[in-house]
């Protein structure tokens, strides 16, 4: 059967995601760039000089924001279920406030879950998240690619497609949001070798849920000669391996009178013409 065109494709089985981020947290998950993005999240709304009365944490894995709840004591957590569902809880326009924290990569439909998020927030509400995005995990996903080439003559999906900084942006607009704006934190993390890198992203419930996955064990050889060219083209002097971590902010407002405008076509008093002129003078 053909797939209705305006379904988005699912790439990501969420109900895995929800498994192995429940078995992450009872072994003791690994937490540095949660917690990174936690005490950022921490700042950059203390710089928002409002205050939020109704707010959201959309499916931050296990107690990533508990941080925040000083700030915000009435936060509603809403934790990623078993069936790994999209669809999200809120009524139009009953939030003040939704923040995510390294979860909408593991998002199949990214523009619907904006647009829902958008309208559950109230006409000036804040939507503030950070998710996994750009060349994040670059070296890992070439490492693996030509050990696979090279050891069993084809390559298999070991590393989910991540959105970049444009892409993110044009939704938070298409999704109607106003003075969206984006960017990126990029952490470059270093590791003894490809082996110590890999325990860690399956101790942050991170592993790889693709659909398409390879659903038998990799072959002993191909992992070995993956970590070898790793380190032949990833390796700093001291042999330590280096992973990168692009991890895009992206924040948006519900439209509100209040909020700046753009200028109407038109409407400038002085033209870009007559400002060179009188630079030039000067």
């Amino acid at each position: 059967m053909a797939q209705d065109p305006q379904t988005p494709p699912v790439l990501l089985d969420r109900a895995l995601l929800h498994g192995r981020q429940r078995r992450a947290q009872a072994q003791g998950a690994v937490s540095f760039l949660l917690d990174r993005v936690a005490e950022d999240m921490c700042d950059r709304l203390a710089a928002v000089m409002r205050e939020f009365h109704t707010a959201a944490d959309l499916w931050t894995p296990g107690e990533g924001l508990a941080v925040l709840r000083a700030r915000l004591p009435s936060i509603e957590r809403i934790e990623l279920d078993a069936s790994g569902a999209e669809k999200l809880p809120f009524a139009p326009e009953s939030l003040d406030l939704v923040v995510s924290a390294l979860a909408l990569q593991f998002v199949n439909d990214l523009p619907g879950v904006l647009a829902q998020i958008r309208r559950a927030l109230r006409p000036d509400g804040l939507l503030l998240a950070a998710m996994i995005g750009g060349d994040s995990l670059t070296e890992l996903r070439q490492a693996f690619a030509a050990a696979e080439a090279e050891c069993e003559g084809g390559v298999s999906p070991r590393v989910a497609p991540f959105a970049d900084l444009r892409d993110v942006g044009s939704l938070l607009q298409r999704a109607g949001f106003a003075l969206p704006v984006t960017d990126v934190d990029r952490v470059v993390v270093r590791y003894a070798n490809a082996f110590a890198l890999m325990h860690d992203i399956r101790r942050m419930g991170a592993a790889n849920v693709l659909i398409e996955r390879r659903r038998t064990p990799s072959r002993r050889s191909t992992l070995l000669r993956m970590a070898e060219i790793y380190a032949q083209r990833f390796a700093d002097a001291d042999g330590r391996i280096r992973a990168t971590f692009d991890i895009i902010w992206l924040s948006g407002w519900a439209p509100h009178a209040s909020q700046q405008q753009p200028l109407k076509p038109g409407s400038a008093k002085a033209s870009l013409a007559e400002a060179v002129q009188k630079a030039r003078k000067e």
